[in-house]
């Protein structure tokens, strides 16, 4: 089916129907849809703006696709498009929450306000999780980085989770590509899936988070160094900007039980953000940091991407990447 490449099961299926029919008159595809007329030349204006049916049905009232391979090749631009938006989309409000922490750390170093709570160290962040988890009403969410986790870590939230789950709460997580390599993690991944929990992954994250019920997000006084402590803001405005950097993360990221991405032609793939780290002047060692993958693993990326664009060079595989409009 076509759904996964942007289309709707009724669009899928009127251009399935089209498909085994050329010449199908509009009238004839009506009767065959059992719709309302209405909705069929909804579905045939959305067919003909992705570039699957040409624009003649209007005037004669026949149908006919484009041929198929032609259709597909659209199908991807459209989605790439997309998803090129979204990656744009991501990058300014990882910015935007950035300089939101940078400007909080500046101007209170210490205090606690009305809208913000600073809590120092790794035990302190988890105490003040303890008693926010047991107040969530709706929904949890979180960014996970730092690839594979300890298989303690998650005995320990699987209680809590468990808690959440049986009250109603909505729970999801976004965790790195790398977790998929881990038994420790894929089980853990089953294990909440099961649970009707949601979780997906990235190739980076830019940050630890947990946002509670949208009205609260946990985020560390330095991205950069999570066990330094967390901040707990309330402020709607801050906690809109990190909600808004959740959902740009979520739709580009790939939902557990789903091949993770590795096409180079995919702007959310791994290794698309490797060469988009390497440019960006990320040393080896923090780029595997970032990717959540041991350096020997970021090492052996690098060989496959210079062999896979003929590069002699690391200088070279930057001219090559930005030669495929990669970079």
């Amino acid at each position: 089916m076509l759904v996964s490449l942007g289309l709707t099961e009724r669009s899928d299926r009127l251009y399935r129907a089209i498909l085994k029919r050329p010449g199908l008159s509009v009238a004839d595809a009506v009767k065959e849809m059992d719709v309302d007329e209405h909705e069929v030349h909804e579905e045939l204006e959305e067919l003909t703006r992705l570039s699957l049916l040409p624009p003649s049905w209007r005037t004669d009232g026949l149908l006919r696709v484009v041929a198929p391979k032609a259709a597909l090749d659209s199908l991807l631009a459209h989605q790439q498009a997309e998803i090129v938006e979204r990656q744009r989309a991501l990058a300014e409000s990882q910015a935007a929450a950035d300089a939101l922490l940078s400007q909080y750390a500046e101007l209170h170093p210490e205090e606690t306000e009305q809208g913000a709570e600073r809590f120092l160290g790794v035990e302190a962040v988890r105490a003040k999780l303890t008693e926010l988890t047991a107040e969530v009403r709706a929904e949890i969410v979180s960014f996970n980085p730092g690839g594979p986790q300890p298989a303690a870590q998650f005995q320990a939230s699987e209680p809590i989770t468990t808690a959440l789950l049986g009250r109603g709460v909505k729970v999801k997580g976004v965790y790195q590509d790398s977790i998929r390599n881990d038994p420790v993690s894929i089980e853990h991944a089953r294990w909440l899936t099961e649970r009707d929990g949601e979780l997906r992954t990235a190739p980076a994250l830019p940050m630890r988070m947990i946002i509670l019920d949208r009205e609260q997000a946990l985020v560390p006084i330095d991205p950069t160094d999570s066990s330094l402590g967390a901040v707990l803001l309330r402020e709607p405005g801050a906690v809109a900007a990190f909600c808004a950097l959740f959902e740009a993360v979520w739709a580009t990221a790939t939902p557990f039980g789903e091949p993770p991405r590795r096409s180079l032609d995919d702007p959310g793939s791994q290794p698309r953000e490797l060469l988009r780290l390497l440019a960006q002047g990320y040393t080896d060692e923090a780029a595997a940091r970032r990717l959540g993958i041991s350096l020997r693993s970021e090492r052996r990326l690098i060989s496959e991407l210079m062999e896979r664009l003929d590069a002699q060079s690391r200088f070279q595989l930057g001219q090559r990447a930005v030669e495929h409009g990669l970079l």
